[in-house]
């Protein structure tokens, strides 16, 4: 039976929270007044699922079911965890907080307020020690980050056990040891939007060229080193100490205005905003939302495959979910392993507009490379020095992908020793094949060049899912020649 998670609060924020319990296998049922509620929660769930798969390199739980309750005490009926998401308003979060407790006792109460202190949500609360502050980032179902801030008051089980579920659905909870106003990084936001108010206010930079010295330099930096890090590397070999020596006396410079705030009036507003509009306004909302994330994604990627930053964060996931998968017995009973999540980008299509040759091949790659993590054949076994050698493929060409197609990689094992792998990999589109590539995998000693026997715990996890697969239906494909008539 699936867990349940409430979200109370379903904008931005909630929905993203909602999307990442969701498609993490937890049911979630969703309290909000706005009759627009169901509307926006659906488009930020179907960003969601274009994009969370992507990031994972293994088969995604079955999706938990999502319902609207009609008022708080029934959204938080037989919930785990809750996750309060509405304005940002005090004397609301108290009312919100005093409906949860009165009709479920005990529960985690996680607030996503990114500038009230714990103690401030706690007040006059029936048990204080169940709320606390999980502070997240937008969009929620794809960065990591979740900052954990308690109080005095706080239960050590409480939130240890409200870590663990959000461990669970991929998140990194970064526990706050002392309560302060915004808690960590929205200081740094806040340090650095005021700033960039003063800029634009006083006409040195528009809001595009302040963008832009984010994302073509620091941001970048940042973004897989955060700050002290990348200041080690820029003290050189001698370290922080010698750039704390070098910048040092630069904080005696009046660089900035961080102790000073712009006049907050309709002209500075118009202003930002004009310039905002002049920035961006050709596109919607959404499409922002769609670029934003396929370029998160892209770096996410990167950063996992190095086992680095947010990067790290993924692999654990991945990892207890691959344990889990295993040991839940799950082989794949009654259909193919869903494998790999992609997306068709314009370096894949060629001068017909369609995805070119090469990238079906990737796409293969992309899946057979993700049963082979699976099975524990990864870059740590390979290391060790074994492998898994494609000896042969056949591919079969039987519809045209295009750019912006989501596709799915889904592979079938047709047989399987302690030497040989025989699949069958389908690349879909929606319901439709676009391709179906049957391969030959053979189980090498790299060092001596020559196939042996693979590892008892590759094994112990590739010949279940071999007898699993034994009774779905041979693919009709499935040992052609090339030119063999249909």
């Amino acid at each position: 039976m699936a867990r349940k998670a409430a979200i109370i609060g379903g904008g931005v924020i909630g929905g993203g929270w909602a999307a990442r319990f969701l498609l993490n296998g937890w049911d979630v049922s969703v309290f909000d007044p706005d009759p627009e509620a169901e509307r926006k929660i659906a488009e930020v769930l179907a960003n969601a699922r274009a994009s969370l798969p992507a990031l994972s390199d293994i088969p995604m739980p079955a999706e938990g079911s999502l319902s609207f309750a009609k008022d708080i005490a029934k959204a938080v009926e037989g919930a785990e965890y809750v996750q309060e998401s509405v304005s940002e308003r005090l004397d609301l979060k108290h009312r919100v907080f005093a409906e949860i407790q009165k009709a479920s006792r005990g529960v985690p109460i996680g607030s996503s307020t990114s500038g009230f202190k714990p103690s401030e949500l706690q007040e006059g609360a029936a048990d204080p020690s169940s709320i606390f502050v999980a502070h997240p980032f937008n969009p929620v179902y794809l960065l990591p980050l979740v900052e954990i801030v308690p109080s005095s008051k706080s239960g050590e089980q409480c939130i240890g056990n409200a870590k663990e579920v959000l461990r669970e659905i991929g998140m990194f909870p970064l526990h706050i040891r002392k309560e302060i106003d915004a808690h960590i990084a929205d200081r740094f936001l806040e340090a650095v939007w005021r700033e960039a108010l003063w800029l634009v206010k006083d006409g040195i930079a528009t809001t595009e060229e302040i963008d832009e010295a984010i994302r073509m330099g620091f941001g970048l930096r940042w973004g897989q080193m955060g700050l002290f890090e990348t200041y080690r590397v820029a003290g050189g070999e001698a370290g922080m100490k010698h750039f704390m020596a070098q910048f040092g006396p630069a904080l005696k410079w009046p660089w900035t205005k961080l102790t000073d705030v712009p006049d907050f009036t309709e002209e500075l507003v118009d202003l930002i905003a004009g310039q905002s509009d002049a920035q961006s306004g050709n596109y919607t909302i959404r499409e922002l939302e769609r670029i934003r994330d396929s370029n998160l994604i892209g770096f996410l990627r990167a950063l996992k495959e190095r086992n680095w930053g947010a990067g790290r964060v993924l692999r654990e996931h991945d990892e207890r979910r691959r344990v889990a998968f295993h040991d839940e017995g799950r082989t794949g009973e009654g259909a193919p392993l869903v494998m790999a999540q992609m997306q068709v980008l314009p370096g894949w299509i060629d001068y017909n507009g369609h995805m070119t040759e090469s990238r079906y091949l990737f796409a293969t790659s992309e899946t057979s490379d993700a049963f082979l993590r699976l099975i524990g054949a990864d870059l740590d076994y390979v290391a060790g020095g074994h492998s898994y050698y494609t000896a042969e493929t056949h591919i079969m060409h039987l519809g045209e992908a295009r750019l912006g197609d989501r596709l799915t990689g889904t592979l079938q094992v047709l047989y399987a020793d302690e030497k040989r792998m025989h699949v069958f990999i389908r690349i879909l589109r929606g319901e439709e094949a676009v391709a179906s590539v049957e391969q030959i995998l053979l189980h090498v000693d790299m060092k001596a060049g020559k196939t042996c026997p693979a590892a008892p715990e590759v094994l112990g996890r590739l010949l279940p899912v071999a007898e699993a697969h034994k009774s779905l239906p041979r693919p009709d494909a499935a040992g052609r020649h090339v030119g063999q008539r249909k």
